[in-house]
């Protein structure tokens, strides 16, 4: 049976740089904490973990002095620095750049209109983290959306700037702005002057969509590879099921198989932005020696 790996897998370029610093203050023997799970995924956690990572709340960091704290891919409002500072706690930022350009742009936005009548409308996941720390950039003043179901908490005869949390199904968004659109038409309200919808997906989120849609199609079976709290796992994993039904989300080793592969010719592997390469490789080398 053939057996491969999806190149484009594996963690995206926030969380590497996240784990990568984490490494980096580890390496000092000081202990370090991180706000929240560093990332997705279990078996990263565990292994950071060993190296001396220890997960806190936000509960918890209100309890912390003098202590060195990472700030994980993901962001955080900015009362979270507050605390921090008032504590005398050393921050250590790993939130993605693309995140924190994301932070900027949604605050510019919101100081630029809010006194006109213009509202940000955020599509998202309900309590992910990134979304709190948006939310969190505007004085939680802005309207978080997941479906066009949402569209009654917006007055749609008003301006309307519209972004997305940056792992978000892009196919999923442009259809959300379209009927988005059309609401604000139909209430008399003229979408090219009224709406503002801008590109904030991550690249490597959204070249991830097409290029696993070919990916799945190639292969008699997918193995996906990701933790159970992954938003974006869930996500890139459903668009797997989507062009392959024999699509099987595992989060370790453990949890294959055998009698999947009766009959396959051929196997491929592949994970979210939030899975570590290594863990991918066990598992191919786990399947590759069935």
């Amino acid at each position: 049976m053939k057996v491969e790996i999806d190149k484009q897998s594996g963690f995206c370029f926030g969380v590497q740089n996240a784990v990568e610093i984490a490494e980096k203050a580890l390496a000092s023997g000081e202990k370090v904490y991180s706000l929240g799970q560093i990332v997705h995924n279990d078996k990263e956690v565990e292994r950071l973990s060993s190296l001396g990572l220890v997960s806190v709340s936000h509960d918890e960091l209100s309890n912390l002095t003098g202590s060195k704290v990472l700030i994980r891919a993901h962001g955080e409002p900015p009362e979270t620095y507050i605390m921090a500072s008032k504590n005398n706690i050393t921050i250590i930022e790993a939130t993605c750049p693309i995140v924190r350009r994301l932070q900027s742009r949604i605050r510019e936005a919101w100081l630029k209109i809010r006194d006109s009548g213009g509202q940000i409308v955020l599509f998202g996941k309900p309590g992910h983290a990134e979304v709190v720390g948006l939310l969190g950039q505007i004085n939680n003043e802005g309207i978080l959306i997941t479906s066009a179901a949402d569209f009654g908490n917006i007055n749609v005869r008003r301006p309307v700037f519209l972004f997305s949390q940056t792992t978000m199904s892009v196919e999923e968004y442009r259809v959300l702005s379209e009927q988005l659109g059309k609401k604000m038409a139909e209430q008399g309200a003229d979408p090219a002057t009224n709406l503002k919808t801008h590109k904030t997906i991550c690249g490597q989120v959204s070249n991830r969509e097409p290029h696993l849609k070919e990916f799945a199609r190639r292969h008699d079976i997918i193995v996906f590879v990701s933790g159970t709290e992954s938003s974006n796992g869930k996500m890139l994993y459903s668009i797997c099921k989507s062009v392959n039904p024999l699509t099987y989300f595992v989060s370790s080793p453990e949890e294959i198989d055998q009698a999947w592969f009766t009959g396959k010719k051929s196997a491929g592997i592949c994970g979210a932005t939030s899975t570590p390469k290594w863990l991918i490789e066990n598992i191919r080398d786990l399947i590759s020696n069935i």
